[in-house]
């Protein structure tokens, strides 16, 4: 790692952090979109920390203010592990698996960016018609 050499180095590191952890802070306004990533034992194991950072990135590059990402526990589709959910004002959520990194950025870009869902990586929430 390099040293630093200016104060304003130092502050340049800081305000990225500072813009990382708002990313990352939960969703209080209802015109936000919230993302979660199943961040369990078995999501970390399947790459959902790289999972998660692609997401931050791309959502920082795309400019999106309006986002909020947060890790949770268990989504309970273990096999479809890194999962990701996706929540939108006026729409039921939506559940990604199998998320990689590309896929993560292809998450930012069409489904909140654009408004496209990724059709062939949905999870079927089949347990919600259990009576």
């Amino acid at each position: 790692m390099a040293k630093l050499k200016t104060v304003e180095e130092l502050k340049k590191i800081r305000q990225a952090a500072l813009d990382q952890l708002d990313l990352r802070s939960t969703a209080e306004s209802e015109d936000k979109v919230l993302v979660r990533v199943g961040m369990a034992t078995c999501g970390i194991a399947s790459g959902a920390r790289s999972t998660m950072k692609a997401i931050l990135d791309e959502i920082a590059k795309q400019g999106l203010a309006n986002v909020s990402v947060t890790q949770t526990g268990c989504i309970g589709y273990c096999a479809q592990e890194p999962v990701v959910e996706v929540i939108s004002k006026g729409m039921p959520s939506v559940l990604y698996g199998k998320v990689d990194e590309n896929r993560g950025r292809e998450i930012v870009v069409e489904h909140i960016k654009n408004g496209r869902l990724l059709q062939n990586a949905i999870i079927n929430k089949s347990f919600e018609n259990v009576e």
